[in-house]
């Protein structure tokens, strides 16, 4: 792979990452309801699965779910599904403001490892974004040389870029949060991000390749 095949994929990357997605929501979601630092479990989640799809594609996994139209639509509906989830939850969330939630050490499942189900469940059940990684990657890998290395290279190029833009949009959603003080006002800033979410599950359960 020459350094100029890895600039063009590093821009399409950026592109996709920095464009609002579930997985840029699930972010502001975190950075909104846990603060910036317990958000950071909800990114480690999202970059988990990107490994795991990127790997996924490597064996060829990927190929298969996408000819698959049976197994497209299952997890399409199954990603629908559980974005239209959390937006109902966000609507049902408390508006608690930050310095209560940051003297709390027993909310409801909100520890690590439950906030990072939630950002690896976000991007395992998106299949718009393994269409992305099936679609792009094969076309800047070299089948003459070895592809492992290839694919790391690649994967680890969008776990990098995918962080920086998450954890702005962690941050971003963390300040608005402390900013917030009365009730009302969090209690509709959670009610737009629920919509988001909500919006976004209807867009996936009738998006067609």
């Amino acid at each position: 792979m020459t350094f100029t095949t890895w600039l063009a994929y590093f821009m399409a990357t950026l592109i996709i990452c920095v464009s609002p997605g579930p997985g840029a929501l699930s972010s502001m979601s975190a950075g909104m309801k846990y603060g910036f630092a317990r958000g950071m479990w909800n990114l480690a989640g999202l970059q988990a699965a990107i490994v795991v799809n990127v790997f996924a594609i490597w064996l060829g996994l990927g190929a298969l779910l996408v000819a698959s139209t049976t197994a497209f639509d299952i997890m399409k509906y199954l990603g629908a599904a559980y974005l239209i989830y959390l937006g109902i939850q966000k609507f049902r969330e408390e508006p608690v403001p930050f310095e209560q939630i940051a003297a709390q050490t027993n909310f409801k499942d909100t520890s690590p490892f439950g906030i990072f189900k939630q950002g690896l469940l976000v991007n395992l059940t998106n299949p718009k974004g393994l269409l992305f990684l099936a679609a792009v990657l094969p076309q800047f890998v070299d089948p003459a040389k070895p592809t492992a290395i290839q694919y790391a290279i690649l994967g680890g190029t969008m776990v990098v870029v995918d962080v920086a833009v998450m954890i702005g949009y962690t941050a971003l959603a963390s300040t608005i949060l402390r900013m917030l003080k009365d009730p009302n006002h969090i209690r509709w800033a959670n009610w737009g991000v629920g919509s988001l979410f909500v919006a976004a599950g209807g867009a996936l359960a009738v998006f067609k390749r």
